[in-house]
């Protein structure tokens, strides 16, 4: 059973980091999982929140930088080092075929970027009150991140499933800490 899996994991891996190769996503994938991008996506989220919800704006910088923190401090200092999944790109029975400099020393699974960016969206989505325009956006989001990993060969797909599944977690209790709060909130101050 975890033979047929990891087969169709490799399969998966090869699609989307081999089959769907071409020039647009060489260049648009390593855009969307690098810092400079990433770091933008946080800036803007961060002077949307400022602009929405301003007399909440700590509570929620606060609440997100711990959604980041323990997605981030989970899936590279508990999981990645439970499991040791080697990445794609350092497996040479693999072949993957790599789009950055480097390929990374830490493990593979789960992916940290995927954790990071399913956790800040699953927390923002709370935060947004769930509105399905707001859910759209940052589910895609998260989701090309994701896809990013794959396409550039540092990640399998079962890799950032897994990190989207852990973010979901961490960003859900986050979410639910930071509703229960402003609930608490507005019912002492009425």
């Amino acid at each position: 059973m975890l033979e047929a899996l990891r087969e169709i994991d490799h399969t998966i891996f090869h699609f989307i980091n081999q089959g769907m190769a071409n020039p647009v996503l060489d260049w648009l994938c390593v855009i969307l999982r690098g810092k400079p991008f990433l770091a933008t996506c946080y800036v803007i989220f961060s002077v949307i929140i400022l602009v929405r919800y301003p007399s909440q704006f700590l509570k929620i910088a606060i609440l997100g930088a711990l959604t980041f923190l323990l997605t981030d401090q989970i899936s590279s200092a508990v999981v990645k080092a439970f499991i040791h999944r080697i990445r794609p790109c350092n497996n040479p029975a693999i072949n993957a075929r790599l789009l950055l400099d480097a390929c990374g020393a830490g493990f593979s699974f789960t992916s940290s970027h995927a954790a990071n960016s399913f956790g800040m969206a699953t927390f923002l989505i709370f935060v947004a009150s769930h509105k399905l325009r707001n859910t759209f956006i940052l589910g895609t989001w998260a989701a090309l991140v994701c896809f990013s990993q794959v396409y550039v060969g540092v990640h399998f797909p079962a890799d950032v499933v897994g990190g989207a599944l852990l973010g979901i977690l961490i960003g859900s209790a986050t979410g639910f800490v930071f509703i229960k709060y402003a609930t608490t909130l507005k019912m002492r101050t009425q």
